[in-house]
């Protein structure tokens, strides 16, 4: 079965190169596929999961399901126009790997507004297929049955896989670490020399947030931001993060590891997910179920017992 589809970055998904070149679809789609195997395409409707890379035709990377340790999953919605993206994911089928070129100035006259800050004529996508649940109507519990079963599967494997992940971060970091009982792991990068916070202090904290694969996620550091490729100028200012420890504003294990240091002093926590985000993970965002977290912090200041209400943390910061 001859099918038309997407993405790239072939040399470091292992992906066969193509050697036909790019064919051309409706509204300047073009697209080249890596890897084909029999079955019936996906339909609307469908429940799939896929690994995705989206790039600008200048190389800059806009998202890649990778370097976050999840495959993302959706249901397959009708296409917009002949063309768009999930007009070429239903050519595919599970297992199989394509590169789609879209084209923003045919998207354009489509009625689907130019993104934000792409200036190129085209975002290129990578896909792979991991999984695919097909829609029927007729089955509608049996369906349902189905994808409650891949994700309470997919929660088993990341659970699995959540320690290994943070040795090996500990490891290829060389990081000598304090187990605490909590599960929570720290790193003293810099002895801090002045106040030690309690429950209940107000303290200033820099911080670079990221996932074991080293990705950033977020940062109350601009520059940290920029070069992570993750700078939002909406959000104003980049400022060190004000809270009162134990008011519930972060994630357990941010509180735990901030208690743990000393005014001037850094620190690398190793926050397990059921410190973080348990096994929800962030709706919508980067950390998927039972994702262990990286902090990088400098304890900046301690004001003890404050009495007057920290300013709310910055809109980025990993709040619950």
């Amino acid at each position: 079965m001859k099918k038309g589809l997407l993405i790239l970055t072939v040399a470091a998904l292992g992906f066969a190169a193509c050697k036909g070149g790019f064919k051309k679809g409706p509204a300047g789609l073009m697209y080249s596929i890596h890897n084909d195997e029999k079955g019936d395409s996906i339909r609307e409707g469908d429940f799939i999961s896929l690994n995705i890379i989206a790039k600008t035709d200048k190389d800059s990377v806009l998202y890649n399901s990778y370097e976050l340790g999840n495959a993302s999953q959706t249901f397959v919605p009708a296409s917009m126009y002949p063309g768009d993206l999930f007009y070429g994911v239903k050519m595919l089928t599970k297992g199989d790997s394509a590169t789609l070129k879209i084209d923003l100035d045919s998207a354009e006259k489509k009625g689907q507004p130019r993104p934000q800050g792409i200036k190129g004529k085209y975002i290129i996508y990578t896909v792979k297929i991991e999984d695919v649940i097909r829609k029927d109507t007729a089955k509608q519990q049996e369906f349902q049955a189905k994808i409650e079963a891949f994700f309470k599967v997919q929660g088993e494997k990341s659970k699995k896989n959540e320690v290994v992940k943070i040795k090996k971060y500990v490891d290829d970091n060389k990081l000598k670490v304090e187990a605490l009982q909590s599960g929570l792991q720290i790193a003293t990068t810099l002895e801090g020399k002045g106040e030690q916070p309690i429950v209940g202090d107000s303290v200033q904290v820099n911080y670079v947030g990221k996932l074991t694969s080293g990705k950033v996620f977020d940062t109350s550091i601009e520059s940290e931001a920029k070069k992570a490729n993750i700078f939002n100028p909406s959000r104003v200012p980049y400022t060190t993060l004000n809270l009162i420890i134990g008011r519930g504003n972060v994630i357990p294990g941010f509180d735990e590891g901030v208690l743990k240091m000393k005014k001037g002093g850094k620190a690398i926590l190793l926050i397990p997910s059921s410190l973080g985000y348990g096994e929800q993970g962030m709706p919508g965002g980067m950390i998927g179920p039972f994702t262990p977290l990286v902090f990088e912090l400098e304890l900046v200041n301690v004001i003890k017992k404050a009495g007057v209400m920290a300013p709310p943390p910055p809109p980025l910061i990993p709040t619950k």
